[in-house]
């Protein structure tokens, strides 16, 4: 679509696009809280699913115009780095709380505790996917995604009913001290002011922007990684991945803002856990098994999210009261991590 243009333009077009997903996602965001609150979507497991999706759309777009362009690299490195970089979105959140205190030490909650789990799950499976024969294949589908897909959709399902109740002396499993009103009381807030009929629009004209704007990412994308000579996963783990976690940025700090420090970390838990699963839809459109094809730095990368991940669950677990810079002292190992991770992962591609 974009072949033969130069840098300059390629680069106009990308950032068009990403503030395209931008504006949309945090649309989207609003009108999918509205019809979760007046559909009740939230409590049953297809409504959860149907909230990944949609908070999802711009790297559903990037992994579904990859894969059928059989540019399956951008779409690892997306879905992969995305994770990482996603979770680096929790460094933001906690300065934007301020001196106040560190993010995790006001969110510290068990159920968070179990979501993140979840993710470090689902990476372990793609590590043990990646080292799996790529001919093995059952009714075209690739075990391992297919595995992924199984582990998510239980893993939600256990994580609604743990909400609901704990076998622990609090069974909200939630730390004293921490937050103050029940999760999610911001979105309800928000929801409340949109009717059903808007939100349903909105709903719909933000899907097709950011499934349009995706697609343009992906494919302006690559050709801007050819510009500089950046191999496929590195740009889509950086670069492209940092674009569409734009929405996250906005929508969690007007979560930590208004006191929903739980929502805005189980968000990002929540879409982390999520983006594996598009190795499912990578591979029924592209007719190969993704996984197997898997280079040093997609493990590089699964890696990454899972370190990233296991300091936010020590955070987590032993609320940290110091900061550093206004952020908790998890943050930070957070930031340093992923940024020698990021250097790593330019060493491995040119090894």
């Amino acid at each position: 679509m974009f072949s033969g243009l130069g840098l300059v333009p390629l680069i106009v077009i990308f950032l068009a696009a990403a503030g395209a997903v931008w504006v949309a996602g945090i649309h989207l965001s609003s009108s999918t809280d509205a019809l979760d609150m007046r559909l009740g979507l939230g409590e049953a497991i297809g409504g959860l699913i149907l909230l990944a999706v949609a908070t999802n759309l711009p790297e559903i777009a990037i992994t579904s115009s990859a894969a059928v362009t059989d540019n399956l690299g951008i779409a690892v490195g997306n879905i992969l780095g995305g994770i990482a970089i996603q979770t680096v979105v929790l460094v933001v959140l906690d300065i934007a709380i301020g001196s106040e205190s560190a993010l995790t030490t006001r969110a510290a909650s068990l159920v968070l505790g179990l979501e993140g789990l979840l993710v470090i799950l689902v990476l372990a499976i793609v590590i043990m996917g990646t080292q799996l024969p790529a001919k093995q294949m059952l009714w075209r589908i690739e075990p391992a995604t297919l595995l992924i897909a199984l582990f998510w959709v239980v893993g939600v399902y256990l994580i609604n009913r743990a909400r609901h109740g704990l076998p622990w002396h609090d069974t909200t499993g939630t730390a004293p001290g921490g937050q103050e009103k029940p999760r999610g009381h911001s979105k309800h807030a928000a929801a409340e002011r949109m009717g059903l009929g808007r939100a349903a629009w909105i709903f719909g004209g933000g899907a097709a922007v950011t499934l349009g704007a995706g697609i343009v990412l992906e494919q302006s994308g690559e050709e801007i990684a050819g510009h500089l000579g950046l191999s496929g996963v590195v740009f889509g783990a950086t670069i492209l991945a940092a674009a569409t976690a734009l929405p996250e940025v906005s929508t969690g700090i007007a979560s930590v803002r208004l006191g929903d420090f739980q929502l805005a970390v189980s968000d990002i838990f929540g879409g982390n856990a999520f983006l594996p699963v598009l190795f499912l839809l990578a591979g029924l459109l592209s007719g190969k098994a993704v996984l197997p094809l898997a280079q040093d730095t997609d493990i590089y990368l699964s890696a990454l999210g899972i370190a990233l991940t296991v300091v936010y669950g020590w955070g987590l677990i032993t609320r940290p009261q110091r900061q550093v810079l206004l952020m908790g002292t998890d943050s930070l190992a957070v930031l340093v991590l992923y940024a020698v991770g990021i250097v790593g992962l330019v060493a491995v591609s040119h090894g």
